[in-house]
């Protein structure tokens, strides 16, 4: 199992796609959660880029027994060593939800000149980036969870003897009932790889981030970004609009019809967008090392 060496914990990675085409680094979101759940859909982008996948401290294979509180600055120190450990040079990172606040975290830090800067950047449906949207997100998300149709669908599951019948199925069908409240539409929730969460790291860095607002680091980050939204996300799309507004070379396109899950949601918007985004800034993202085998 390929593991990282110079963090402070080893990081499980892995990595998908052509060795000598571009590198793409992927960040998941959560936090807490683990790479698994981007798969299979984002490996679309594996035919012309090699995309590098790791799981965060903490989460996924990446379990650590110290008991130490994972904060945002934790990963964005882990992300410091692991890009030049991984050969990610020039840095191009896609995060999505968590991961795209972290990449919008680790960029900030990096034109403070404590970190390589990425020379390109995609977020799909990032977290929000103050706490204050955070607070409007978790009130939108409450609300869609306990709306009549999603606790009718909880009635129906329970009274369904399908725990009993098929504990597979049944375990499949909570999931997708607990995660309803991110999608546009339910049903689109069963193509979404189940995922679990570790919760003391989803508290340990949202705890670390206080009374957060980024708007004011993002005016420092100069590469260019694409900022992807999805219209029914429950995360405001006021916060994607912020970040678009702060960054100085960033685009924000929103998918209608689409969630949080675009790549689930919305694959063919979705992938469009960024190809066409990573085929303008192709110049800025030229190997200058060849990437270390995965074994």
């Amino acid at each position: 199992m390929p593991v990282t060496t110079t963090t402070a914990v080893p990081l499980y990675w892995t990595s998908y796609g052509p060795a000598d085409a571009p590198r793409l680094l992927v960040l998941h979101g959560g936090p807490g959660a683990s790479h698994d759940y981007l798969l299979p859909q984002m490996l679309e982008l594996a035919d012309r880029y090699q995309l590098v996948f790791y799981d965060q401290r903490g989460s996924g294979q990446s379990r650590t027994t110290d008991q130490s509180p994972v904060t945002w600055h934790t990963h964005v120190q882990d992300l410091t060593r692991l890009i030049p450990e991984l050969g990610l040079d020039p840095l191009s990172i896609i995060g999505y939800s968590w991961g795209g606040l972290l990449a919008l975290l680790y960029a900030i830090e990096a034109y403070r000149g404590r970190a390589p800067r990425p020379a390109r950047m995609v977020v799909i449906d990032p977290a929000p980036i103050s706490r204050t949207l955070r607070e409007v997100f978790e009130a939108e998300f409450a609300r869609r969870q306990s709306s009549d149709a999603v606790a009718k669908l909880r009635e129906q599951l329970a009274a369904s003897g399908l725990r009993e019948r098929d504990p597979d199925a049944y375990r499949q069908r909570a999931f997708e009932l607990s995660v309803a409240g991110y999608f546009g539409r339910l049903e689109r929730a069963r193509a979404l790889t189940p995922f679990r969460v570790i919760a003391r790291v989803q508290k340990s860095v949202w705890a670390s981030l206080g009374d957060y607002d980024l708007r004011k680091g993002l005016e420092t980050v100069e590469c260019p970004t694409l900022v992807i939204h999805g219209r029914l996300d429950p995360i405001p799309i006021e916060s994607s609009e912020q970040a678009a507004r702060a960054l100085p070379h960033a685009r924000l396109v929103v998918l209608d019809g689409s969630g949080h899950v675009p790549y689930v949601e919305a694959p063919d918007a979705l992938f469009a967008a960024i190809r066409r985004f990573l085929d303008e800034t192709a110049s800025l993202a030229s190997p200058s090392s060849p990437p270390p085998e995965a074994t």
